[in-house]
């Protein structure tokens, strides 16, 4: 069994690599441009949509009418936190991701609100991304649309497969979609400007309704929070600006220059797109709607209904799954700093086969895998819930960067800490704005899980810490109980049982063999055989009235424990192991059981004696065990 899964994890994942294969696995700028900048530029494909459904109460006329200045004011926000990002990228060439700055610079709780809030985001990254990717293809072909969920939990895996592979390898997989993308959104922005400058159009441009809504009961107030509202849905442009500082160490030397250039390259791509697609969008006065995307209309308007239009389509389709590639770089890597922080499990800072944090990147699947079912797919039930976390991380990074420039009064501090203090000015009011306006649509579920994932990780830490302290060897305690006793649990005569008798004469010379009485007849035919053997160790039946194996044996032992204070207890088990992986499921797991019974009891310890069906015995184990007991003894006392 073991070899099947192992052949079937190596066509999957490929060849382990060794670990002087790190280096070579990094990426370079045109990789780490298609790896960690796909969620940001790939939210160009929702970002205007958000912002019109959420002004769509206004009327088509006035929400088309605010999108244009609501894109741009975002699209200056971006470019403010890019340059103060940049800033970061300066001061933590070894990756200054938000919980890193946070932590240095403001304090270990400042440092677990950012690690929890981009643990909540990246998870909300994948469903959000693979939800729209799966969107963007149904606008295309709408009989698809009852299989988003399916399609969706496909794409998850697809990209789990991908990144267990390793993140050269994924980089290079994922990198033609991105590069397509850009293309396509570059020739429809060029087109649609062009259009637009000459009067040379594909249809008429229907004109919207330009007529008010009636909003009588509605005050400058109510308009203001519903502008606000649409501000902070369309922020959601936004999230995916900070991957690239957290993954520094991603890249290839020199990687803090190749990350900054990067992060450049990354910022002016998503400004124009968004900008130019909100552009549009307001030109050919376009609204979304429950089948289309505004991207797709705005595709069909520019490019026609021929090949260019689903090229566009399918690359969008493509960049939007691919865009939770971003999260199952970060993700994994934050994982792996918290766990080196004693805030995760240990097991999340190791790597696998392939040199990607794998236990990060499968749990990262789970928990966007089952988001998506729990929300059917639906990319506008998701979209409520995303960007709040981004925010926080933005504003508790920047601030941390006031405190640093202000700590070591670098070249230049004055200017940089104000550049990040404004940052973090910004970003705090979005991510009140956030809150406040998105809470009853379904915020209120990030700030309530981002509190308990704190909980969670200072209780991690707390366990740790009790280990340590549990565990310390300081050289006066005693290492080993008094007496050693060695208890072997049999239920009927067999090579197994021998095999485990004689290694437990190895060990002690207190062995005692314990049987559980669950049949009255078999019980008193074992302890007839047991005296005719007489193999000099003593048997024990324990009764047993409800048929329950374990809980006398546990009792039995527990007792010898209170009778002999310091006794360190092994309990042997015999444990027969098949030739065949399907034959083990025709045996019970006694064994497993025992070994589970006794976890969490001090000074008892249990191991198993396998007895390998079909395996040739060695010549000296076929020596009867009367006899090899006996030598076992007089080597003892010699």
């Amino acid at each position: 069994m073991l070899e099947v899964f192992r052949r079937a994890k190596r066509a999957l994942v490929g060849r382990p690599l060794s670990t002087d294969r790190l280096e070579h696995e990094r990426l370079s700028k045109t990789t780490g441009l298609a790896v960690l900048s796909s969620d940001a530029i790939s939210s160009v494909a929702y970002a205007t949509d958000q912002i019109l459904i959420s002004l769509s109460v206004l009327g088509a006329a006035a929400a088309i009418g605010y999108v244009v200045p609501i894109s741009a004011t975002i699209v200056a926000l971006l470019v403010l936190v890019g340059v103060s990002y940049q800033q970061t990228i300066r001061a933590y060439p070894g990756g200054g991701g938000s919980y890193t700055v946070a932590k240095e610079n403001l304090g270990t709780g400042a440092g677990l609100v950012a690690a929890a809030s981009l643990l909540t985001d990246y998870v909300l990254t994948v469903s959000v991304s693979v939800a729209g990717g799966v969107a963007a293809i149904t606008s295309a072909y709408p009989a698809l649309a009852e299989h988003r969920v399916a399609l969706g939990i496909a794409c998850v895996t697809l990209l789990t497969i991908g990144n267990l592979r390793g993140v050269r390898e994924s980089g290079i997989a994922f990198s033609v979609p991105t590069y397509v993308f850009i293309a396509m959104m570059l020739i429809l922005i060029g087109t649609g400007a062009y259009r637009a400058w000459t009067g040379n159009e594909l249809a008429p441009i229907a004109a919207a309704d330009a007529t008010a809504p009636s909003l009588s009961p509605v005050a400058g107030g109510a308009l203001l929070f519903l502008l606000l509202r649409g501000f902070a849905e369309g922020c959601v442009a936004m999230t995916g600006t900070e991957a690239i500082s957290n993954g520094i160490t991603a890249f290839r030397q020199p990687a803090q220059r190749n990350a900054a250039i990067t992060l450049g390259i990354m910022v002016t791509l998503l400004a124009t797109f968004f900008l130019g697609a909100s552009t549009l969008a307001h030109h050919y006065a376009i609204m979304p709607t429950q089948a289309e995307t505004v991207l797709s209309q705005v595709g069909r308007r520019v490019l026609g209904h021929g090949m260019p239009y689903y090229i566009l389509q399918y690359a969008t389709f493509a960049l939007l799954v691919l865009a939770a590639n971003t999260a199952f770089n970060d993700f994994p890597r934050l994982s792996s700093i918290l766990a080196q922080d004693h805030f995760l499990p240990n097991q999340m800072a190791a790597r696998g086969d392939r040199l990607a944090f794998s236990n990060g990147i499968v749990i990262l699947a789970l928990t966007s895998a089952l988001l998506l079912w729990v929300f059917g797919g639906e990319t506008n039930a998701l979209i409520p819930l995303y960007a709040v976390g981004v925010f926080i991380c933005f504003t508790l990074s920047q601030a941390g960067m006031v405190r640093f420039w202000r700590r070591t009064r670098a070249s230049g501090w004055h200017w940089r800490a104000t550049l990040n203090g404004v940052g973090a000015l910004a970003t705090g009011v979005v991510a009140l704005v956030q809150i406040v306006t998105k809470f009853a649509f379904g915020a209120w579920i990030v700030v309530l899980v981002i509190p308990i994932l704190i909980v969670m990780l200072r209780g991690i830490q707390r366990h740790y810490l009790r280990y340590w302290a549990d565990t310390r060897f300081d050289g006066h305690s005693p290492i080993l109980p008094l007496r050693h006793a060695v208890v072997v649990p049999v239920n009927r005569i067999s090579k197994a049982t021998a095999a485990a008798l004689v290694y437990a004469s190895t060990i002690s010379d207190d062995v005692v063999a314990v049987a559980v009485e669950v049949d009255a007849s078999a019980a008193a035919d074992l302890r007839t055989r047991w005296k005719e053997w007489d193999i000099g160790i003593p048997l024990e039946i324990l009764t047993s009235p409800y048929r329950s194996v374990l809980r006398p044996l546990v009792e039995y032992v527990a007792s010898r424990q209170r009778d002999s204070l310091g006794d360190l207890v092994t309990v042997v088990v015999p444990e027969v192991v098949p030739r065949r992986w399907w034959e083990h499921l025709l045996h019970n797991k006694t064994a497993l059981y025992i070994r589970g019974a006794f976890l969490f009891r001090p000074n008892v310890v249990v191991t198993s004696v396998p007895y390998h069906l079909g395996s040739p015995a060695p010549e000296s184990a076929l020596k009867p065990v009367e006899a090899r007991v006996k030598d076992l003894v007089e080597s003892v006392a010699r």
